[in-house]
């Protein structure tokens, strides 16, 4: 049991010391609400919901057009995992671009519902790379997570409301601060400011 164990702990460290080999340069990370931060929940069929899905994968699109070539998800429900589905679905057309999956723990989806789980795990699947920042869940590490998002990239593309609590309205606040380039799409109008 022991040595399964230290092979497990091994193998985390080797994730943990593979480090995204990009130029932040041409790096979008994203960040951005959960469902129930919007108005239509979890209802992905609303015309609310659909119209922002369609305006994050043409700002994305724009992002692509203006060089950006790795783009950084957190892989929360919601923003996170539409932005993560918009860049598979251009990778298609362009091979190039990467999509790494930065998560802030082992079992980040364990108490989510069946069909977010496997949607979850079809995006890792498919992603370029997928780098813990923590082995285990702890206070903060989802705090650590976005700031591994904003360390590594030039871009932070957030869908966000405005307000002045939680984990978006501190990435916002993190990247200002680091003078990264800012895009945010309103969730409701899905206007780009």
């Amino acid at each position: 049991m022991a040595d399964i164990m230290a092979m497990q702990y091994g193998h985390y460290l080797a994730i943990q010391k593979r480090r995204l080999t990009v130029m932040i340069e041409r790096c979008c990370a994203f960040t951005g609400h959960r469902p129930r931060k919007f108005p239509w929940g979890d209802n992905e069929t609303d015309a609310r919901c659909i119209a922002l899905k369609k305006a994050l994968a043409e700002e994305i699109a724009k992002l692509v057009d203006a060089g950006y070539t790795d783009f950084l998800s957190g892989m929360a429900e919601g923003t996170d995992a539409w932005a993560a589905l918009a860049v598979l679905a251009l990778k298609k057309e362009n091979p190039a671009l990467k999509l790494h999956c930065i998560l802030p723990c082992e079992g980040q989806a364990d108490g989510w519902s069946v069909s977010a789980q496997e949607l979850y795990s079809s995006i890792l699947e498919q992603a370029d790379e997928v780098v813990y920042v923590s082995q285990e869940y702890h206070d903060g590490c989802m705090l650590e997570r976005n700031r591994y998002l904003v360390d590594h990239a030039a871009c932070l593309l957030a869908v966000y409301n405005g307000e002045w609590r939680g984990g978006t309205a501190m990435t916002v606040r993190y990247a200002r601060k680091l003078n990264r380039d800012v895009h945010i799409i309103d969730p409701v109008s899905c206007a780009v400011m």
